[in-house]
């Protein structure tokens, strides 16, 4: 909502689209008040100005984005599993394992996680248990047969282009670290953009386009009214972006609070050589936590866990409790459970936020209001860039 502080002239004598100044600003808002609206309407336009162009990149790579499963679907990328009769029995995690291991002769295993699709177990294998993420492949297991159904090309195409684009500018942790800045940036031309735009729906503007007057000013508008519109939507999608982008710098709060107090009495112990069966560490996880469902295992020497014990993350089955992990530490040697604890709250928090940001929570028709209002967005942020280049270009400040 670029210039917002145009909307309060109402003289005829300067150029259209002009930032009201104190002076010229009307004169029922008293000077104060009129110092206060040229100082927010400052601040409107250069933090629109400095996050606008990387907000559009954003918003152009994140309208795929929602539909992400269904792109992929759509084009080709998609693994599925073949119709089994209703009831088949889950198979044996151990013989998966080792089925996803013969697919990778030479690799481990780092991760085992349940897909959205409970007949598919995804395994990310790497050359060694503490190889970095970016070494690691990845082998779909049918869970109820233990049979190999493929390596998905999770790190190439379009929907993998848009993504990085999305999340870090290909830049990895700077990069995030950059887009939260903007998100930032974008949250104050928001709120700035909505404290400008009260004093003209007060007196009688909210939702108007002013006829009869320049192009510009019945741009900036529609510009005022669907960024109004929008609001609400726009400060969860920023919100949740900003956090998202810090989710490297949660874990680590987490792996050096609750994940080090979990495993302290291990510490300075060597590593689990071989670590024992899997199947025996969810089944005693499952059993401390009655009600809730495996998400994925994290093995010794991973991020998620220590060296010593499989780490076993339980969800819920609502649609709450489904996004929200229960850690739950296993000794790989023995079996035996050690600990188990909810989440932090600022882990819960990105957790959370995750899902929100691409509207994941609802299905479909979600996912379409979050496209519709995308694309609203978009016509914001270019009317607004569009807005201020044509001030300057009429010589206006």
């Amino acid at each position: 909502m670029a210039d917002h502080a145009a909307p309060l002239d109402a003289g005829e004598g300067k150029a259209p689209g002009r930032p009201a100044t104190p002076a010229a600003a009307p004169a029922r808002l008293g000077s104060g008040a009129a110092r206060r609206l040229w100082l927010w309407s400052r601040l409107h336009t250069w933090s629109s100005l400095a996050c606008t162009v990387f907000l559009l990149l954003l918003c152009l790579t994140g309208l795929p984005l929602i539909f992400h499963d269904e792109l992929g679907d759509l084009l080709g990328h998609a693994i599925a599993a073949p119709d089994l009769p209703p009831g088949t029995p889950p198979a044996d995690l151990d013989a998966v394992v080792a089925a996803a291991q013969a697919q990778r002769p030479g690799e481990v295993v780092q991760y085992l996680i349940w897909e959205e699709d409970p007949a598919i177990l995804r395994l990310s294998l790497a050359p060694s248990p503490s190889a970095s993420p970016d070494a690691l492949t990845t082998v779909l297991v049918d869970a109820r047969t233990g049979r190999v159904l493929g390596e998905p090309r999770d790190r190439e195409g379009f929907l993998y282009w848009m993504l990085r684009l999305h999340t870090d500018l290909f830049a990895g942790i700077p990069g995030k670290l950059f887009l939260g800045g903007m998100g930032l940036l974008f949250l104050l031309a928001i709120v700035s953009g909505a404290v400008l735009y009260g004093p003209f729906a007060r007196h009688g503007g909210f939702g108007a386009v002013r006829r009869g007057r320049s192009a510009r000013l019945r741009w900036l508008d529609r510009h005022n009214i669907l960024g109004v519109v929008t609001l609400s939507w726009a400060l969860v999608v920023g919100a949740t972006g900003v956090v998202n982008t810090l989710a490297e710098q949660v874990l680590a709060v987490w792996r050096a609070d609750q994940l080090a107090a979990m495993t302290a009495p291990w510490r300075g112990q060597d590593p689990v050589a071989a670590p024992g069966s899997v199947q025996a560490a969810v089944d005693a996880a499952r059993a401390a936590a009655p009600g809730r469902q495996p998400f994925f295992v994290a093995w010794p020497q991973t991020m998620f866990t220590s060296g010593h014990h499989y780490g076993v993350y339980l969800r819920g089955d609502t649609p709450l409790t489904h996004r929200l992990f229960i850690p739950a530490l296993v000794e790989a040697e023995t079996g035996v459970l050690t600990d188990l604890r909810p989440m932090p709250w600022y882990v819960q928090a990105l957790l959370l936020s995750q899902p929100l940001h691409f509207g994941d929570y609802g299905g479909l028709p979600l996912k379409l209001a979050w496209a519709v209002l995308d694309l609203v967005t978009i016509v914001v942020l270019g009317s607004g860039l569009w807005l201020w280049w044509a001030g300057r270009r009429g010589g206006t400040r």
